[in-house]
């Protein structure tokens, strides 16, 4: 049995039957459980991991495995959860490999059967072992409480399905095996995993269910930022993530770790005039971004794009609703919302950067832009262009056909200007083309933010167009304008 994953593939027959000899040799019961069975059930051949539940140390056993596979993949322990997660990397059904399927891993993780609950104020839960029934109990939603055990030949047995998850699944319906306020008081990130359940899968969430979300909604607190993130990022994943984000949004959810979003809804009215309801007009940002790209973090720059509208709004007769600058306070406020919902660094960087320019196409689209105006966009963007130029085509979420067949026409026609300008000014891989050795040698500097200062004004020419991209131009007009130069730099330093 082949399972398809994207244009990736493992033999997932072969997989089961090395993990049934390894369970053999270690005396344990192992079973396939969760997403895998439900996905099964649903046809849905695209998953690239797979739980295991054992009836023993889940971390011992997959150190047995990880031996029996020669170290093929690498081993991340977490010996407080008796839980460890192997990660193995997949090969390519093509030769040739694309960017985004460098890194392609399938992620296994085999945990011992337990139970896990969290306390009120601690955001680590304490882990006993038990059974295999108890531990399909704990289990956040019935369409992922079902396990298969893996037998002889990697064959799995008959659907251990304690909680009728088979029936919810055919109604399209996400509840939880236990009482849900139990479910979620024990572990309150199942809540923004019912969210992205209800985006990922296209069910609906029983009413019970979500009434006990609305109820716990503070319990979210104790969870830490980390794990907040890898559910938001698995939200923003989906297909349609306006659905999970609509459904944090509802139940109060999102207003514990992303209150700014929340800031965004509402209308105001002043003299028969209305503004657009900014979280509306988000949410179909986000999702016209999930039809151009699978890039979670461009999703995510949708998410935040018109983070700082609220705090820049003012009514202006004869101009009506402005947002002035609220691109540049947006950067700020991306920065402060990727350090505490723990971003990296680089993440932070790109959403920044992407937000900071989000409206800078609009303006470049009047008849008469100078080609200094798309060199300036083309080199402040570099590797990002396109990434933002799909942002701002998913910004237009107007619904009248015309205007919005008219503003990707403005789109079609920048992305032309700038291609021209690329290949004319070779700016590919923009920076001037005397380079910092050069004008140490000719000015007798040392290396330093003089020498900095000095390239950083030669390509402020080659922008402005005063000279072309090429490097004999460029150093006869350094040669020329030398000593001016050198008068700035020191004129800089004194300041």
């Amino acid at each position: 049995m082949i399972k398809i994953l994207g244009d990736w593939y493992m033999d997932v027959k072969k997989l089961f039957s090395t993990i049934y000899k390894v369970a053999k040799k270690e005396k344990v019961e192992v079973s396939v459980v969760g997403g895998y069975v439900r996905d099964e059930l649903l046809s849905n051949l695209n998953r690239k991991d797979l739980d295991f539940v054992v009836i023993g140390s889940g971390l011992e056993f997959a150190k047995a495995f990880d031996k029996e596979l020669k170290e093929t993949g690498s081993l991340v322990e977490f010996p407080d959860f008796d839980t460890a997660r192997y990660i193995l990397p997949v090969e390519s059904q093509k030769s040739i490999k694309s960017e985004s399927q460098k890194d392609e891993t399938i992620e296994l993780e085999f945990a011992g059967a337990r139970t896990e609950k969290y306390d009120e104020k601690s955001r680590k839960p304490k882990v006993v072992a038990t059974s295999l029934e108890e531990d399909l109990r704990r289990r956040d939603f019935t369409v992922n409480a079902m396990c298969q055990k893996i037998g002889a030949g990697g064959k799995l047995g008959k659907i251990v399905d304690l909680f009728g998850g088979q029936e919810d699944l055919k109604n399209k319906i996400l509840k939880t095996p236990l009482d849900p306020n139990t479910t979620f008081s024990d572990d309150p990130l199942r809540m923004m995993r019912a969210a992205r359940f209800a985006s990922q899968l296209g069910f609906a969430i029983e009413a019970s269910t979500y009434q006990a979300i609305v109820n716990n909604v503070d319990r979210l607190k104790i969870i830490s930022a980390e794990r907040i993130k890898e559910e938001l990022f698995k939200t923003m994943s989906t297909s349609k993530p306006s659905v999970g984000l609509r459904i944090m949004y509802d139940s109060g959810l999102m207003n514990i770790f992303l209150p700014e979003v929340c800031g965004l809804d509402g209308v105001e009215e002043i003299f028969g005039q209305q503004h657009k309801n900014v979280l509306e007009h988000t949410f179909k940002v986000i999702d016209n971004l999930a039809e151009r790209t699978d890039k979670v973090l461009l999703r995510l720059a949708g998410l935040f794009h018109d983070i700082a509208k609220p705090l820049t709004k003012k009514f202006l007769r004869g101009r009506g609703w402005t947002f002035d600058m609220h691109e540049h306070l947006g950067k700020k406020m991306v920065q402060i919302i990727g350090k505490r919902l723990k971003f990296s660094t680089d993440e932070i960087k790109f959403l920044a950067k992407l937000v900071r320019w989000h409206q800078h196409p609009i303006s470049l689209m009047d008849e008469g832009i100078t080609d200094s105006a798309i060199r300036r966009l083309v080199v402040n963007l570099g590797d990002e262009l396109n990434d933002l130029l799909k942002l701002c085509r998913s910004d237009i979420t107007t619904g009248n056909p015309h205007k919005k067949e008219r503003r990707l026409k403005n789109y079609d026609w920048l992305e032309k200007r700038i291609a021209e300008v690329i290949e004319k000014d070779k700016l590919n891989a923009f920076q001037s083309p005397v380079r910092g050795d050069e004008i140490m040698k000719e000015c007798g500097l040392k290396p330093g933010p003089t020498v900095g200062k000095i390239k950083k004004a030669l390509e402020e020419a080659i922008l402005d167009g005063v000279i072309p991209n090429e490097y004999e131009a460029t150093k006869k007009y350094f040669e020329k304008f030398k000593g001016e130069y050198l008068k700035d730099v020191e004129e800089w330093e004194k300041t």
